[in-house]
């Protein structure tokens, strides 16, 4: 597990201003109530000792007791609403949901969910690495008995609910229909596009987001609020053999009857919940956990639909709401009992509700996204229900996707539709201002006043017009440190402690590969040919004309690529003239072409044939422009 690197600049106290409003949040918020904290201990079988997770090479790739320090009364340094979210998520083990139905949670980011079957078990969401989930299917074998897989099902898209799939499963039992693997319609696509389109500016903010290199402890990474943070494992994909198309789809596994509720365009645009009427339980998915969720990650991704969200949780409820003694889900803990279950439920579905609507009301009398995010307050019922504050979502970042998503990035102002870029704005403003040493002397008083948020907007335009002024670093670091530590929000928390490393320390590095060789081996040859397009360094490639066939020897299907003007376009239509160069592969070596590179020795390893003028394909080579997986953030 990748960690930043030894700091030569000491982490500083919580300022004055930080630890008052911790306190007098401590006083508001109703630290007494302890149900989520019996219900999060609840059924606990077995915990893994060490929690520490290796690679085959003996590294590390994840390591829960790194976070032992989170016991007790919260420290100034760390909001009291996070430190209770990230003490309820670090708890680790196998625990009993139902008899015959079992969790590993803090294994990972996300949970892995057995559910027994007549002679095996069947596998919900393999976590996010092969490592990780292979330990939780040991933990459970140590403890239940050594069932053979029977089936996998991914709730969704997102890596944490497959990644790990061949630490519990193989592609030859798959092959040989042993093992079924059931996902919602629209999985395979959206799953490897996710990690593969926008793939490289993701995983380096998904750094930042999750503070996985960040070090523990009560000055730096406490969790994300969703779980701790990401494992740094091997991520594999197998595709699905069985898809779920519609709601009320029933499928039997190894004597487990599952009805399946399709949420597509939910927390993921391919999602799916699960109802078990053998054991009136209900899998929830991704779709209603311990917090306000996202609607846009700060990794980056695309809007997520409320309106769809609030909806899916309405139907949820009519469905399965009298049949459920328990509602579980990939992330956090379980909640008990018909009445609570519904009563959750209404209360997630009631979240997105209000934020969808609530938006558009004000969007209609004129209000943009940001003073939205700054004025709207939740109802009491909802700011007061812990399962709904934000400690990965936000409300003000949420709300910001709701502008977003109907208005786009432009709030309707002139003034704001051609802005200079951070470094010539940052001149700008620093020359304004009277230079950077007085824009720095004015910020240090907004920061002994506790104006964090006005300080760093300040300094951050000195450290875009002068990388080097040191005086600037410096105080933006720290005022990134407390705004970090008054954040309530997971990942708000570990993006300024990660802004503050690179400013002090410099660029600390990716820990986690979005693009891994499974997920790109599924590229489907439309997606691949999209996934080079992106590349293409356009200026270069202007005046270069090369035309590629690909015939898919398996298939039958052939396409034409043809790079003009810069664009690299495909089509499977017919063509009339000859390409340059024709290649001959399967579906499965052509994909795997993307990790072997356009070369002679590249081809030959793909297992590749090509036809005609070679050299086109080095041509083609030199103009990809991949992207910097250690790009900076806070920094120009």
């Amino acid at each position: 597990m990748t960690h930043a690197p030894e700091s030569t600049h000491p982490q500083k106290p919580a300022h004055p201003f930080v630890a008052l409003r911790h306190k007098e949040l401590r006083d508001r918020l109703p630290l007494g109530d302890t149900q989520d904290f019996e219900d999060a201990a609840r059924g606990l079988i077995a915990s893994r000792v060490p929690g520490a997770v290796t690679a085959a090479d003996g590294s590390p790739v994840w390591d829960g007791d790194t976070y032992a320090f989170l016991g007790g009364e919260a420290p100034d340094t760390v909001n009291p609403s996070l430190w209770r979210q990230s003490r309820l998520v670090a708890g680790q083990g196998l625990f009993e949901v139902v008899e015959g139905i079992y969790q590993v949670r803090g294994l990972d980011l996300s949970n892995v969910t057995f559910v027994e079957g007549d002679t095996g078990v069947i596998v919900i969401d393999p976590l996010i690495s092969t490592e990780t989930a292979a330990a939780a299917l040991a933990l459970y074998r140590e403890h239940r008995g050594e069932r053979p897989v029977a089936g996998v099902v991914y709730t969704h898209s997102h890596v944490d609910h497959f990644g790990g799939v061949k630490g519990v499963t193989t592609q030859e039992d798959v092959d040989a229909g042993r093992v079924p693997v059931i996902a919602p319609e629209g999985f395979t696509g959206h799953a490897v596009a996710e990690n593969v389109y926008a793939g490289t500016a993701m995983g380096r903010r998904a750094a930042y987001m999750y503070g996985a290199a960040l070090p523990r402890g009560v000055r730096g990474q406490v969790g994300a609020g969703l779980g701790q943070t990401t494992s740094t494992g091997t991520v594999t994909l197998i595709v699905p053999t069985l898809d779920v198309t519609v709601t009320g789809q029933e499928e039997t596994v190894d004597g487990v009857r599952m009805v399946f509720q399709m949420a597509p365009d939910t927390e993921a645009p391919a999602e799916l919940l699960i109802h078990f009427p053998g054991f009136r339980a209900l899998c929830a998915a991704e779709d209603a956990t311990h917090t306000l969720h996202n609607l846009l990650t700060l990794r980056g991704a695309l809007v997520r639909d409320p309106n769809a969200w609030s909806k899916a949780l309405t139907e949820t409820i009519g469905l399965f709401g009298d049949r459920t003694d328990v509602v579980f889900a990939s992330h956090h803990w379980p909640t008990w009992g018909q009445e609570r279950v519904v009563r959750f439920l209404e209360t997630q579905r009631d979240l997105y509700g209000y934020l969808h609507d609530q938006s558009l009301r004000l969007i209609n009398k004129g209000w943009t996204g940001a003073e939205i995010a700054e004025r709207l307050q939740l109802p009491p019922a909802l700011e007061n229900a812990w399962h709904a504050r934000g400690y990965y979502g936000s409300v003000s970042h949420n709300l910001k996707a709701v502008y977003q998503r109907y208005m786009g990035w432009f709030d309707g102002n002139p003034a704001h539709l051609w802005q200079h870029p951070p470094v010539e704005a940052g001149l700008r403003y620093v020359e304004f201002m009277g230079g950077a040493d007085a824009v720095v002397g004015k910020a240090r008083g907004s920061f002994d006043a506790g104006d964090f948020r006005w300080a760093a907007e300040v300094l951050s335009h000195v450290v875009f017009a002068d990388p080097g002024h040191t005086a600037a670093r410096e105080l933006l670091a720290d005022t990134f440190e407390q705004l970090g530590y008054g954040a309530e929000n997971g990942t708000w928390r570990n993006f300024y402690l990660s802004g503050a490393t690179e400013l002090r320390d410099g660029r600390f590095g990716t820990p986690t590969l979005a693009a891994a060789p499974d997920i790109v081996a599924n590229l489907t040859p439309p997606m691949l040919f999209d996934a080079l397009a992106i590349q293409i360094d356009g200026p270069r490639a202007w005046h270069e004309r090369i035309d590629i066939d690909v015939m898919l020897t398996d298939t039958g299907a052939r396409y034409r690529l043809r790079l003009s003007n810069g664009v690299l376009s495909h089509t499977a239509a017919p063509q009339k003239d000859a390409a340059d160069v024709t290649l001959s592969a399967t579906v499965r070596s052509l994909a795997s072409l993307a990790g072997q590179g356009l070369t002679a020795q590249g081809l030959e390893r793909a297992g590749v044939r090509a036809e005609g003028d070679v050299s086109a394909l080095s041509r083609l080579a030199a103009l990809l422009d991949p992207g910097d997986r250690d790009f900076p953030i806070v920094t120009p």
